[in-house]
């Protein structure tokens, strides 16, 4: 069971969070929570840690007199996870995810590491094989010239990592290429060559939400080095934290892995262009109801001349839906204005286009939740 705020309701959490309790709202921490009763609206009210939080009833699942709760994420929508509670089946993959979600991380920080890494001179100050990794893991990633094709993204999608051992299974015994080409493969060839160095672990302090199917895409900007190492003329500084968030970008990836299923998937493309690299990231749905079969395609990313994108597009037999937000006004008038060129080259696939929009400003996360999930608010 998972508490979901609302956004009004992460800001008083964060708010919360900043003062005397601080400490213990960090990923992974573990907080004491009770059931206080019920509201006039009819919502279950909890104390968690030094607040007091409001929620949707779990159906005729019961609350004891005192339980913990787990922190799964901070940002915009914090989530919290029941534990101690025998609200449904525990299963491997939950297990998993329990191991994985305090450890996942966003890829910016990890691709800032490398890109800063793969600048300077010294890196040759490396082992040969942590070089080599290194070199695999650049290779790994697409350009936008890739991503802006068909083919190009198809690929891109089929290398990020999330399919790869499905794709060892049908391979031929004799391929050894397919990790070589994969991002999940990379991650894993650099964190075993780390291991082996002498480091102490040191990660950013730049927590990313995982990419859980209900949230939704949510963009992610660039990270930028704090003063020690952008100063650093050593590159055996940048091990620590290089290792750190390998292992952080290597546990969002499985975490997207183990909640995938043929008809709903997160996938998140890191993208190397000249001045640095960015995050893609995807989202592909499909839903039945009695209106017929559907298809949602989500993205987003923040790019430095832009800033952050997100889009959702929606297919239901030939009729199209598209729905463009930018957090900035100036991106949002460049998109509109090309908003004729999407109208003709669309006409020509035989699709119909009723809708096609873009507001300024980030829409909230996904509201499809499963029944194991609740809504929360302060």
């Amino acid at each position: 069971m998972i508490i979901q705020p609302t956004s009004v309701a992460a800001l008083t959490w964060l708010g919360a969070a900043a003062g005397a309790s601080s400490e213990g709202w960090r990923i992974g921490s573990v907080l004491s929570a009770r059931p206080l009763g019920f509201s006039q609206e009819g919502l279950m009210v909890m104390q968690i840690g030094s607040l007091t939080v409001a929620a949707e009833a779990p159906g005729s699942k019961q609350l004891p007199q005192q339980f913990q709760v787990r922190v799964l994420s901070l940002g915009a929508q914090p989530q919290l996870e029941v534990i101690g509670v025998d609200t449904h089946p525990d299963n491997g993959v939950n297990q998993a995810l329990r191991e994985l979600l305090p450890q996942q991380n966003g890829y910016a920080p990890l691709l800032t590491t490398v890109n800063a890494l793969s600048q300077w001179s010294v890196v040759r100050q490396l082992p040969t094989d942590l070089r080599s990794a290194l070199a695999l893991l650049e290779h790994s990633m697409s350009t936008p010239e890739e991503v802006s094709t068909p083919e190009g993204l198809r690929m891109a999608v089929n290398r990020s990592g999330l399919f790869l051992e499905a794709q060892l299974a049908q391979a031929p015994a004799t391929d050894v290429t397919t990790a070589h080409d994969d991002m999940k493969g990379a991650l894993l060839r650099l964190v075993a060559i780390l291991k082996g160095q002498p480091l102490a672990s040191e990660g950013s302090d730049v927590e990313v939400d995982p990419p859980l199917l209900y949230r939704g895409v949510t963009p992610q900007g660039r990270f930028f080095l704090p003063p020690e190492l952008a100063q650093t003329s050593e590159a055996t500084d940048f091990l620590p934290r290089l290792y750190t968030d390998a292992q952080a970008a290597l546990a969002r990836l499985e975490v997207a892995q183990l909640q995938a299923t043929p008809a709903h998937w997160t996938v998140e493309i890191p993208v190397q262009d000249t001045d640095g690299a960015d995050v893609l990231q995807l989202l592909l749905k499909q839903q039945h109801s009695e209106q017929g079969e559907s298809w949602t395609f989500g993205f987003s990313l923040d790019l430095p001349s832009l800033g952050p994108i997100v889009g959702e597009l929606q297919l239901r037999g030939l009729r199209l839906n598209v729905r463009l937000w930018a957090q900035h006004r100036d991106t949002a008038d460049r998109l509109e204005n090309e908003f004729e060129n999407f109208r003709t080259r669309l006409s020509a696939t035989g699709l119909f286009l009723d809708q096609l929009t873009c507001q300024v400003g980030l829409p909230q996360a996904g509201n499809s939740v499963s029944a194991v999930f609740l809504k929360a608010t302060v």
